[in-house]
């Protein structure tokens, strides 16, 4: 794109781009241990992303890199890139021009598609409306004609993504958009039922249970989404959501999954939780459990509380010891575990739809549908020798572990 390569080594590259996080302290060391990594193997590095907010940080960490560059700043990083590592060729503005939603880096059959930018919310443990702003929807026709355009050039999985999926278009106030032709609600409904007509594999990341998310489940029920929610619970005490400012917090989220399980018996349910909040006491780290224990989350991420410069939290009493937060980590992890395990147990001897991901003389791996890129399971096909990525297939499961699946082609 733009008369440029992808490398799939530093050796082979001209400039490294390294995109950043900066949203807690462990995620600000990760990217800088990412910098000095790419420092070493290259030498020849651009930063972008959050963490390109807090450029000295960078810079005193890592002083020789070419050029830093904030959130969303496309341009910039492409102009960094240009003047890093010119190209020979003239540039054709008619074939080479880079879309406002920047280069794809993902494999040819999978995709992200952000609908947003920004978010509404003021959870205290959070930074990134400073970071990014207030929520900035997309209307529904732009991002469904990108759907297309990515459909047509070998797409068969579309990651929907945004820091808040379910509030999209509410600053839009919920405007119609052309689209094929026809007026296109810019709400989660109405894009979604946009994506359901492409053929493809939609897939929802970052939604919160808001009650309107219950209009998207029977297009779960019938297959024209994925059946698969990624929803950022963060705790199950009532007290501790309350001292976060999580949205939603108030809402009857059992409750909800229930209703939405009887509307969708297969839907599969990511979360992401935080153990060790400043107040965090025993019982309250208990209810968590029990919540975990009556939810049965299939897939769960967990991530000790650490102080963020800027965010409210770190101003909140009673902070918790690190050693207790490691202690609740492990226990929390143990818990789920067993949830997992017992979960993909009940999928041997089924058969399951898989996108395969990779081939080598090993077999296949893929994913199925209850398994998002990089974040989820895998699915070991033994005889998937002959298979190509972006392959849909068949396969009969024999094996389970608490994260991944392995199987046979049928069909």
């Amino acid at each position: 794109m733009d008369g440029y390569q992808i490398s799939p080594t530093y050796d082979g590259a001209d400039v490294v781009v390294v995109n950043t996080c900066g949203f807690i302290d462990s995620a600000r060391d990760e990217s800088l241990g990412a910098i000095g990594e790419a420092m070493n193997a290259n030498g020849r590095v651009i930063v972008t992303g959050c963490l390109g907010v807090q450029a000295d940080l960078i810079r005193e960490a890592h002083p020789d890199v070419l050029a830093v560059t904030g959130p969303q700043q496309y341009e910039q990083v492409v102009a960094a890139v240009h003047e890093s590592a010119p190209i020979d060729e003239a540039h054709n503005p008619f074939t080479d021009l880079l879309p406002p939603q920047g280069i794809k880096l993902t494999p040819r059959h999978y995709a992200y598609l952000k609908i947003s930018e920004g978010c509404n919310h003021k959870c205290t443990f959070c930074i990134i409306p400073s970071m990014r702003g207030r929520l900035v929807s997309r209307h529904a026709g732009e991002i469904l004609r990108e759907a297309e355009q990515l459909v047509s050039s070998g797409v068969r999985e579309l990651l929907v993504i945004s820091q808040d999926t379910s509030a999209y278009g509410v600053d839009l106030k919920y405007s119609g958009d052309f689209w094929r032709d026809r007026l296109v609600t810019s709400n989660l409904k109405g894009l979604a039922e946009g994506l359901a007509e492409l053929g493809v594999w939609v897939r929802l990341h970052y939604v919160y249970p808001y009650p309107h998310v219950d209009q998207i489940i029977p297009l779960m029920a019938e297959r024209k989404l994925l059946p698969y929610l990624d929803i950022p619970f963060q705790h199950g005490s009532a007290k501790i959501l309350k001292l976060m400012k999580r949205p939603a917090a108030a809402e009857n989220t059992l409750a909800r999954i229930k209703a939405w399980r009887e509307i969708c018996p297969d839907l599969t349910l990511r979360s992401t939780f935080i153990v060790g909040f400043p107040g965090e006491t025993e019982e309250d780290f208990q209810q968590l459990l029990d919540f975990a224990g009556e939810a049965e989350l299939d897939r769960v991420g967990c991530f000790r509380y650490s102080d963020v410069d800027g965010a409210r939290a770190n101003a909140l009493p009673d902070a918790v010891p690190e050693e207790v937060k490691r202690e609740r980590e492990q226990r929390f992890m143990e818990f789920q575990a067993e949830i997992s395990r017992g979960k993909l147990q009940g999928k041997v001897g089924t058969r399951q739809e898989v996108l395969i991901d990779s081939v080598d003389e090993q077999g296949a791996i893929g994913r199925s549908w209850a398994d998002a890129p990089e974040i989820d399971g895998l699915v070991y096909v033994t005889d998937g020798q002959d298979l190509r990525p972006g392959d849909w297939v068949n396969v009969e499961i024999d094996e389970a572990d608490e994260y991944d699946l392995s199987g046979r082609l049928v069909g």
